[in-house]
């Protein structure tokens, strides 16, 4: 028993035959696809809740797909369609890129919450009240100043509730990356129950740590409502 508790530790919070643990692999995919999209969603946004379709269409386009596809197909299409391209072959960089599993699942991982993040920032935008708007622009505030100064930090305070879906949904979708090859806490899980033939607690201590780590981003998310949206409880009369 004191064997088998040591193997699923190695192999899930330390390491066992890897370069890094798979809770270790997992929330670095987390991170780094999380910062993608909240980085790409933005700018993104703005266009999506722009009144000129021009900027409008295109991003409806991109958020229509990326939201309507499954992300496991995207990630095969990522991962083993693009790299069945003769042009990715011809180009060392994209070559290289595209036959790394990590590389391609961050990308995945990246575009689909760039999608889901552009639509629940675009609402936040249109929530805003015309009034701040105005008094704004009563104070001879320019475009990018309003933007910087109003719209998005009133937007970013409103998303936060629906955002943190977004987050916890997202700890969960890195799971697909084991298709990729890539040794998350599922792939290590998989690993580990090839190992001992104990799938029970394999699978089991996996999603034990899935619920640990969604609860300490719900715990965050949870202080940030509370300090950010104060503004918005009712007042105690």
């Amino acid at each position: 028993m004191i064997e088998i508790l040591q193997t699923y530790w190695k192999a899930y919070i330390w390491h066992d035959g890897y370069q890094y643990s798979g809770l270790v692999i997992t929330l670095w995919l987390l991170v780094a696809s999380l910062l993608m999209g909240f980085s790409f969603s933005l700018p993104l946004s703005i266009m999506r809740a722009s009144k000129i379709k021009y900027f409008s269409v295109p991003v409806w386009c991109f958020t229509y797909v990326f939201r309507g596809t499954p992300l496991y197909i995207q990630l095969l299409i990522i991962y083993t369609g693009v790299y069945s391209l003769q042009w990715v072959h011809d180009q060392p960089l994209l070559n290289d890129f595209f036959r790394n599993g990590f590389y391609c699942a961050i990308l995945a991982l990246g575009l689909n919450t760039t999608a889901f993040t552009t639509e629940v920032f675009a609402g936040a935008i249109r929530s805003i009240s015309p009034g701040e708007i105005e008094a704004a622009r009563a104070f001879g505030m320019s475009r990018h100043m309003l933007y910087r100064t109003i719209i998005l930090p009133s937007a970013l305070r409103r998303a936060l509730p629906y955002y943190s879906n977004e987050v916890i949904l997202m700890l969960h979708a890195t799971a697909i990356a084991f298709t990729a090859t890539v040794p998350d806490v599922l792939k290590v899980a998989g690993d580990v129950n090839a190992e001992t033939y104990i799938s029970f607690q394999a699978y089991g201590i996996a999603a034990l740590i899935y619920l640990m780590a969604s609860c300490a981003l719900i715990t965050l998310f949870r202080l940030g409502e509370r300090r950010w949206l104060a503004f918005m409880r009712p007042m105690n009369t």
